[in-house]
């Protein structure tokens, strides 16, 4: 057998082996993917500071109203979020600013999702004019996900409608990096506090972690 037919022999056995080990993922059934989701929700709420370094403009107890905007069509957590965070400091917020005393405008600068990646092998191949299709292979692949909040808030006096201040920016960021060497094998960094883990030994490992911790 010459040298020729040797390296077609087991360049057919390597595709046939890496294409009967290839997996098929969908992103989403939804309309973002549940790593999106936590990436928006958890950037918000780390924005948040649980101490606030300089005393808000309005007095203890006062009853405010929350209004947000902004371009983002997910600004509607940052209002929530910011009503439970007021709250959660003494104030009373209303949803009828008739009985407020105090309007708080947030204004979201940003609120999304970043995506980057780096490919290193050969990607999918589908069959055209040779009825033959191979699936990616990766000697190196990184996907990079960040959620990315950035926000400020105006405070008005009520009926009067008087400026009294504007906050400095509350910003924060969350990270999902997703690796994979050598065809098989992958791994994932993140600072989300409970990603989603594909396959039952994902989900095995996270019940006993959950039960470890006493959750489950």
């Amino acid at each position: 057998m010459n040298k020729k037919l040797k390296t077609l022999i087991l360049s057919l056995i390597i595709l046939g082996l890496t294409s009967a080990c290839s997996t098929t993922h969908t992103n989403t059934q939804t309309l973002r993917t549940a790593v999106e989701q936590l990436l928006l929700s958890e950037a918000v709420m780390k924005s948040l500071p649980k101490q606030v370094e300089t005393p808000l403009p309005i007095p203890q107890g006062a009853k405010v109203v929350v209004d947000t905007s902004g371009i983002s069509l997910d600004q509607s957590i940052v209002r929530h979020a910011m009503s439970g965070w007021l709250g959660q400091h003494g104030y009373l917020v209303l949803e009828d600013k008739e009985n407020a005393t105090h309007r708080v405008n947030v204004i979201v600068e940003s609120l999304g999702t970043e995506y980057s990646d780096t490919f290193v092998g050969m990607p999918p191949i589908q069959g055209g004019i040779i009825p033959i299709s191979t699936p990616e292979l990766a000697l190196y692949k990184a996907q990079y996900q960040t959620g990315y909040v950035k926000f400020h808030f105006d405070v008005f006096e009520l009926p009067s409608g008087r400026f009294i201040r504007s906050s400095p920016s509350f910003l924060a960021e969350k990270f999902y990096n997703d690796y994979t060497l050598f065809f098989l094998f992958s791994y994932v960094k993140t600072d989300l506090i409970a990603p989603p883990q594909f396959g039952s030994f994902g989900r095995k490992n996270n019940r006993l972690h959950n039960r470890l911790q006493g959750n489950d």
